[in-house]
């Protein structure tokens, strides 16, 4: 097992590599002065940090995680055979079955435990709980955890959650040594942390580095810490330190084209893990909040098109039916600019802020929709455990023999619309729009096609064309365009940019 998940990329990226090493283990002091600026902080180290108090506090709570499975040994049997075959052979042809070979059921599975992969973890309470990461533990069949001190404990499982990683597991132990744990809020770009692990299964391993970013968009419910700390395989699971000794992350995750360290690695924020741990803890699992909505970015020719000031807030793309939201009365093509007061800058944002609440809670949704925001209460819903929800993606609206409209406004865009039957309204569940029969020129460039559905044009609900025709006529003819559109079961908003642009 890979007990380091490796971000993959497809984007051609250079490689990252050191350009200077530096002997750790040879104390040095730079006699230079420290700037102005570096004298007012007590947090600012002066000269290269010294690692070798850090490593004798937590050290002690760093273990080594191996995990085994149950594999059939597929030459265990007569004459190479597996057994069952060779039971079989014996009853077929009446042939008396010999002494011994009559096994019992482990032996006739010819079941073995054999390595399958390693990692790290730390004690979070004196009386075993260790963390790790979930894919340390995935599939395992058996979990032996390694004191610095050499003794060994078989552990089990008590929750994994796949979603940010966290894994607790449990050695029938008292009195260990635990960790410290820190707030990851509190720390800043630069800092020198430290991490402790097996990597390759080298136990107790120490690297160092600094925080290279924070808040690094790589999942749905986790901003990460990026760091240049060096970490492979086998590093799973272990603390992120600061040079307080306490552990502000777990280490998690690597940028890599090799597999091995390559200049970038990510920690999960020990904040949001604890939050994690403390449900595996005290239910095995995880429960989060939903209210079935399907997002996106909001892009800035698009925010700039509305009217919005900046290009922030998450773009609803699809309402699930009879979900939190749909009662709440979110539409497709609304802009949600805040959760419960919190304002939406990132589309990222909501899933984590939702997702943090607790099913059940009232909160407060505010959109933007047609030029105007609105706050709806939406009630939250939960996610059912490790629920996988697939994008259904259906076709255009059906063609019932609709009469294509001229509309010479449209034209000029390069559209062809026709108005659309009760009947596809009612399919598409949608109370206006037009529909696309052709699109060329400006509005093919921008991105709508044939069987596109047209909601609304700069802000404005659509139900017909002499209304899209309207519309236009009375837009400023320097300013782009902006046309949310509906593209099957989804929205999206569309540019049409101005003429000589």
């Amino acid at each position: 097992m890979p007990a380091s998940t490796a971000l993959q990329t497809r984007k051609r990226w250079p490689s990252l590599i050191s350009c200077a090493a530096l002997a750790w283990g040879t104390a040095l002091t730079l006699a230079v002065p420290a700037p102005a600026w570096a004298q007012s902080g007590a947090a600012v180290v002066r000269g290269l940090p010294d690692f070798t108090e850090l490593v004798e506090q937590v050290g002690p709570s760093v273990v080594n995680i191996r995990t085994l499975e149950k594999v059939r040994d597929s030459s265990a049997g007569f004459g190479g055979l597996p057994d069952e075959q060779m039971l079989e052979f014996f009853r077929r042809f009446g042939i008396p079955i010999p002494p011994g070979a009559q096994r019992s059921p482990k032996q006739e599975r010819g079941e073995q435990e054999r390595p399958r992969g390693v990692g790290s973890g730390f004690i979070l309470t004196s009386d075993g709980f260790v963390m790790t990461n979930a894919h340390v533990v995935e599939g395992a069949d058996e979990l032996v955890v390694t004191l610095p001190d050499k003794r060994e404990f078989k552990a089990r499982v008590i929750g994994a959650d796949k979603r940010t990683d966290v894994a607790v597991v449990k050695i029938e132990a008292l009195g260990l040594p635990f960790v410290k744990i820190g707030d990851a809020n509190r720390i800043k770009v630069g800092e020198w942390v430290m991490a402790i692990g097996s990597p390759f299964g080298l136990e107790n391993s120490v690297t160092a580095g600094i925080v290279s970013a924070k808040q690094r968009d790589t999942g749905d419910y986790l901003p990460f810490i990026q760091t240049d700390v060096a970490i492979n395989p086998g590093n799973s699971g272990g603390p992120l330190i600061n040079l307080r000794g306490e552990v502000i992350g777990i280490n998690s995750q690597i940028y890599s084209r090799s597999g091995g360290f390559m200049g970038i690695s990510f920690a999960i924020p020990i904040d949001e893990a604890m939050r994690v741990a403390d449900q595996l803890r005290s239910a095995g699992r995880v429960t989060r909040g939903r209210i079935g909505v399907s997002i996106d970015a909001v892009p800035k020719e698009v925010a700039e098109s509305l009217g919005l000031n900046d290009a922030k807030g998450a773009f609803v793309r699809g309402v699930e039916p009879d979900s939190p939201a749909a009662k709440a009365g979110l539409e497709a093509g609304d802009i949600i600019l805040k959760f419960d007061g919190r304002a939406i800058d990132k589309s990222v944002d909501l899933p984590r802020l939702v997702g943090n609440t607790k099913p059940g809670t009232r909160s407060t949704v505010t959109v933007f929709r047609r030029g105007t925001t609105k706050d709806l209460a939406v009630l939250v819903g939960e996610v059912e455990p490790e629920q996988k929800q697939a994008a259904r993606r259906g076709g255009a609206a059906p063609d019932n023999g609709n009469k294509v409209v001229p509309a010479a406004a449209a034209k000029n865009l390069g559209l062809s619309l026709s108005d659309l039957t009760d009947l596809q309204r009612s399919e598409l569940k949608i109370k206006g729009g037009v529909k696309v029969e052709s699109a060329e020129a400006a509005a093919a460039r921008a991105g709508l096609r044939e069987g596109d559905v047209i909601l609304a044009i700069a802000n404005t609900e659509i139900s017909s064309v002499r209304e899209v025709e309207i519309v236009l006529n009375r837009l400023d003819k320097n300013r782009s365009i902006g046309v949310l559109v509906r593209r099957g079961e989804w929205a999206q908003y569309v540019v049409i940019p101005a003429p000589g642009r």
